[in-house]
């Protein structure tokens, strides 16, 4: 990234000069994919350097709606650009297809648009957008970097699982199996991704050596060419909560005290689902806990220092905001990288508790269980070592200058 910096640090976003690089991010439409995007889009402007954020109106509007603290200031620096998404049919994947994907053809028209304004295109994008970008090895002046939205370990480990080669760590415990993690359909989708991939420069990575060294260097190591860069550049975080967020329920809530559902396609279609709770529980337990049916502010949550524990499915952009602020988390995954992440945390850098085993994914979860895991967590001597470690972690990321 560092190239990108030098060559960008007098360019002033009014200016009509034509830009030596322009940077266009292309997110895959799930929310915590279109998050860590936008983080890091507000991180590369703040060097002057051009970006666009390109994606369907729907999902852009989400973006900005969800912006996880990031200032309206530094979102307004964005440059924005809606793909024309047509109507079309979501048969099963087909590789043989000989329909094209969707977006492929609007972006494709997009970037040699884009690479006749700019002396040179950097595209970065999710690994599961890699289908829509690949025209890219068509342009002289652009590039393509995949943006890692998960953990390292996971990478490496679904990567050794995909080659049918052991993890060469030991781990305290056996690595949970893909199956059940991933539906079929979503296999056969990053299925799709591979050959796209290889047209990618290099590979950037949402964590960094302090959590992940092991992995990191892992993943170095599988490039056979040689000519694959990667860079590890995150936790990406808002260094300073916008003060917007300041009046928001539940952090006026939360400074009150002494110490979701899965997202739509379109999450403005509509009213929001509301959970089903037993008839005047909200009012019971006002004093204690609070329902948040909105979009919930989840890295200023953390970052309250009445937070002294987090309950999380353990999606990496969860456990990053947990761990760049100390914060011990009760881990309960569902699906995809969280199994895995579960692992990283409660078993490796072992700052969390898990509320169910994976391999127990098929059984009701009883309100004892989840009783005790919370006492474990926030009123045992287990749970303050596990704080503790947390704690630690939270201070070595910030001596490191993050």
């Amino acid at each position: 990234m560092g190239s990108l910096r030098n060559n960008q640090n007098q360019h002033d976003n009014k200016s009509t000069k034509q830009p030596h690089v322009a940077v266009i991010m292309v997110p895959f439409p799930a929310q915590g994919h279109l998050n860590q995007l936008m983080q890091l889009s507000c991180l590369i402007t703040s060097y002057n350097i051009p970006v666009y954020y390109v994606g369907s109106a729907i999902h852009n509007r989400q973006a900005k709606v969800r912006v996880n603290g990031l200032s309206p200031h530094d979102i307004a620096k964005i440059h924005f650009h809606d793909l024309p998404t047509p109507s079309f049919a979501s048969p099963p994947p087909n590789p043989n297809s000989s329909n094209k994907f969707p977006l492929r053809q609007p972006f494709a028209t997009y970037l040699r648009d884009m690479s006749s304004k700019a002396n040179r295109v950097v595209v970065i994008h999710d690994p599961m957008m890699a289908v829509v970008v690949q025209d890219i090895a068509s342009i002289p002046n652009a590039e393509s970097y995949v943006f890692n939205c998960i953990s390292a370990f996971c990478q490496f480990s679904f990567n050794c699982e995909n080659k049918g080669i052991p993890f060469p760590i030991e781990l305290p415990k056996e690595l949970p199996s893909i199956e059940g993690c991933i539906p079929d359909e979503v296999q056969s989708f990053v299925a799709l991704q591979m050959e796209p991939l290889n047209y990618r420069a290099g590979d950037i990575y949402n964590t960094c050596r302090l959590i992940e060294a092991p992995y990191l260097d892992l993943l170095d190591r599988e490039d056979e060419t040689g000519n694959r860069k990667s860079w590890a550049i995150g936790p990406i975080l808002p260094t300073k909560f916008s003060s917007a967020n300041k009046s928001i329920k539940c952090l006026e809530w939360l400074d009150k005290q002494e110490v979701k559902d899965a997202d739509k396609g379109n999450v403005f279609d509509g009213e929001d689902r509301r959970a089903k709770l037993p008839e005047g529980f909200e009012e019971r337990v006002k004093e204690v806990g609070i329902v948040v049916r909105d979009w919930a502010p989840q890295p200023e949550i953390l970052a309250h220092p009445s937070t002294g524990g987090f309950m999380s499915h353990c999606g990496w952009n969860s456990c990053t905001e947990s761990i760049t602020n100390g914060v011990p988390i009760a881990a309960w995954p569902m699906h995809s990288d969280q199994p895995r992440n579960t692992m990283l945390v409660a078993d490796i850098l072992k700052i969390g508790l898990v509320v169910r085993e994976w391999t127990q994914r098929e059984e009701l979860v009883k309100a004892s269980t989840i009783e005790n895991v919370v006492k474990r967590l926030m009123a045992s001597e287990e749970g303050n070592e596990i704080r503790k470690r947390a704690e630690e972690l939270y201070r070595c990321y910030r001596s490191t200058g993050n």
